[in-house]
């Protein structure tokens, strides 16, 4: 019985490592839409994956797979998103942006400025909101800068009001808002340090390229001594980024020498951590080890949450090279740190999402101990983190450790705490579940509601403009009566191409806000799929378990090997929102094989596909009639007393159209409820309503493809008949 629980456990960590596809060269061209001219240097990124630019062309070449999305950035350009398709030969138009220019002064026109108390109360208190209320911290400036029509904000005034509309945005990790911010303060006010936050900020928006320039852009002024580590640190952080480590370590070295010639400790030790990052990144071990022993030993000089951080990332660096000891040694120099953290001031304690947190560092050093093959120490430190993350009510942590520790109990063969452990990790994955998509609302309306207050103020800036135009148009007013027609078409002109501006900006917004719900769409249906693969596996492990429960040895490993073959196909395909109908099918035969080899003496089943289905031209989302039949075989057939019958028939409806239908002679859908306990009927009611979810989405999405309809086979209402309509996708 040990043996085919390793073999079972192997066996799924062999199938979480199957990969979706061999990448491939891809191809493309980026050109400016009106004058077909290419974009030279714009960011090509996969995600997750690489990185390259355009050359003078505008012509790149990425390694990719079928189905990656491309992100592609260029500060003159909009953000571009692309799925890679077969033999993709990508080439995309695109529309420069007008970048913000300088606000234009009138001599003639009297203007009054902001009473400096008032307007560095607003910004005073837009600081204090700043790491607190991100949306209030905005308000602040935005009545900061909501001058009148009489007064006028100054170019000093305006640039320190967008600088700290960047410093609000980059905290938020809001980093598009920021780059636009920055951008306006350094068009009002030009100085060293805001050209450093905006090429930070480009860098953080993963404009790598406008990073690059505008940091090389600062070499030979006038910079002071921190400015220029800060300069060769920028540098050293964009080109890591982009996997150029040579070209980063190179950087970080300038600017570490810089730092220690002027003592500036905080950076000497952040750049000794750095180096070692990248050293490690491109597998020099030694040294990586050499330069994280300096920060390690410089942190430990500075304060306890700057010792405690790079005491976890050293460890992590330990567990990558497999020396646990000193890995799990660090990791509890870390928790010492963090417990005294969190009982000297609550400002203080390690935010959730950081790793400095009890939880996560004892869930790591169960790891290391797991590593190690001790078992004990291993559970006892699992047992704690699931403790301390329930309390902090971090579900992520807590769903590891128990999937960790039900995995360690089977290990040890301890199956009946490993069973009880696995459905404790199957509730808290529905937990999690429920919690992401309430984060995924809470952090689409916080961007709706930064955006809309972002548009308000520039909307302001905009007005502002307006306003001085009207005055100048005013007071030339008594001149342009005496000049020719020609003239007053000149002006007419111009405010229609005003109007056509606002116009283009407009349709731009609606683009974006579009763009905005097929992702937020795209990242519901990816939430909806990893929901229905560890309910069907665990579904299948209960199969393979029962087998084994009866000592039949035999059935469990032709069992196994089956259900082998099943997921290999259910992972290749888990990541796509549609695949191939010969696909689907392929499938279902495997699943409802598995299905009829546990309960043979309770039903029999046939398959049928009509000849005329073109399969490779209809399209199917994945796993979308697996839940059908499994109702059909556990809630209907199972419990008929008699041997009962499972009929699957594909037929052609018309060339765009076929109909799936499954029919079984089970006890029927209202016996089955009365059957079924308040807990089981529960989880029905979920596996159906994440079905609906799926269907609801891609309809919306790919214009009603799929339609479901489920009705009783017979007038006594026993036996069960469930027609799926789909519709080729066009």
């Amino acid at each position: 019985m040990k043996y085919i629980l390793i073999i079972c456990s192997l066996l799924l960590f062999n199938l979480g490592q199957a990969q979706l596809g061999q990448p491939t060269t891809v191809k493309g061209t980026i050109l400016e839409a009106e004058t077909n001219k290419p974009f030279a240097r714009a960011n090509v990124e996969v995600v997750g994956g690489a990185y390259t630019t355009t050359n003078g062309a505008g012509e790149f070449r990425i390694q990719a797979r079928v189905g990656d999305e491309l992100v592609i950035r260029h500060e003159d350009f909009q953000t571009v998103y692309h799925t890679i398709g077969k033999d993709d030969d990508i080439r995309l138009m695109v529309e420069r942006e007008v970048k913000p220019s300088a606000s234009k002064k009138y001599s003639s026109r009297k203007q009054s400025s902001i009473s400096p108390e008032v307007f560095n109360k607003y910004l005073d208190s837009a600081r204090t909101a700043l790491k607190k209320d991100a949306k209030k911290s905005v308000e602040f400036v935005a009545k900061a800068l909501a001058t009148d029509q009489q007064s006028t904000l100054s170019n000093p005034q305006k640039a320190e009001a967008y600088e700290l509309l960047g410093d609000i945005y980059s905290y938020w990790k809001q980093y598009d808002l920021a780059v636009s911010n920055y951008r306006f303060s350094v068009r009002d006010g030009e100085t060293i340090d805001r050209q450093l936050k905006l090429a930070k900020a480009f860098m953080n928006n993963k404009n790598y390229q406008e990073s690059i320039a505008l940091y090389e852009g600062m070499k030979g002024k006038r910079l002071s001594n921190y400015q220029e580590v800060t300069r060769l640190e920028g540098l050293g952080d964009t080109y890591r980024n982009t996997n150029a480590v040579d070209k980063a370590i190179s950087f970080y070295q300038n600017a570490l020498t810089l730092s220690e010639k002027h003592l500036f400790t905080p950076k000497v030790t952040d750049l000794n951590s750095k180096i070692g990052e990248a050293y490690d990144a491109k597998g020099a071990v030694e040294p990586a080890q050499d330069y994280y022993e300096n920060s390690l030993n410089l942190a430990n000089n500075e304060n306890r949450k700057r010792a405690a951080e790079e005491k976890t990332k050293v460890a992590d660096f330990f567990n990558k090279n497999r020396e646990f000891d000193q890995e799990i040694e660090l990791r509890q120099q870390a928790l010492d740190d963090i417990e005294i953290l969190a009982t000297e001031d609550e400002a203080a304690a390690p935010a959730q999402e950081s790793a400095l947190t009890a939880q996560k560092q004892n869930y790591k050093i169960a790891s290391a101990y797991a590593s190690q093959r001790n078992f004990s120490e291993a559970i006892t430190f699992l047992k704690k983190s699931i403790a301390e993350a329930e309390t902090d009510k971090d579900l992520i942590v807590q769903k590891d450790a128990t999937r960790k520790l039900g995995e360690l109990y089977r290990e040890i063969g301890d199956i009946r705490k490993a069973e009880a452990t696995f459905k404790d990790y199957e509730v808290i994955v529905d937990k999690l579940y429920v919690q992401k998509e309430q984060e995924i609302s809470q952090a689409a309306r916080f961007s709706r509601d930064l955006a809309l207050k972002q548009t308000r103020i520039e909307s302001l800036e905009t007005d502002r403009e307006l306003n001085e135009s009207r005055y100048r148009l005013a007071v030339e007013n008594q001149t342009l009566v005496r000049e020719s027609n020609s003239r007053q078409k000149w002006i007419i002109g111009a405010l229609i191409a005003l109007a056509l501006a606002l116009l283009v900006a407009a349709y731009l917004m609606y683009r974006n806000n579009q763009q905005q719900k097929f992702a937020n769409n795209l990242l519901a249906l990816k939430s909806l799929r990893s929901q229905m693969n560890p309910h069907f596996i665990f579904n299948a492990l209960n199969s393979v378990n029962s087998f084994i429960a009866t000592s039949d040895e035999r059935a469990a490993n032709r069992y196994l090997s089956e259900f082998s073959g099943l997921m290999r196909s259910v992972l290749e395909n888990s990541e796509e929102d549609f695949i191939l109908l010969s696909q689907e099918i392929d499938l279902l035969e495997k699943y409802t094989k598995l299905e009829h080899f546990r309960f043979q003496d309770k039903f029999d089943y046939e398959i049928k596909v009509d000849d005329d289905i073109p399969q490779d031209e209809f399209h199917i989302p994945p796993m979308l009639l697996q839940p059908y039949i499994e109702n059909a075989v556990w809630h209907g057939l199972r419990y008929k007393e008699d041997k009962g019958k499972l009929d699957i028939s594909f037929s052609l409806k018309d060339a765009k159209t076929v109909v799936v239908t499954i029919e079984d002679d089970g006890i029927g859908r209202e016996k089955s409820k009365a059957l079924k306990t308040e807990n089981q009927k529960k989880q029905r009611s979920k596996g159906m309503s994440n079905i609906q979810k799926r269907i609801g989405i891609l309809n919306n999405m790919y214009s009603d493809t799929i339609r479901i309809d489920i009705t009783d086979k017979y007038e006594d209402q026993t036996g069960t008949r469930v027609q799926i309509t789909l519709k080729k996708r066009t």
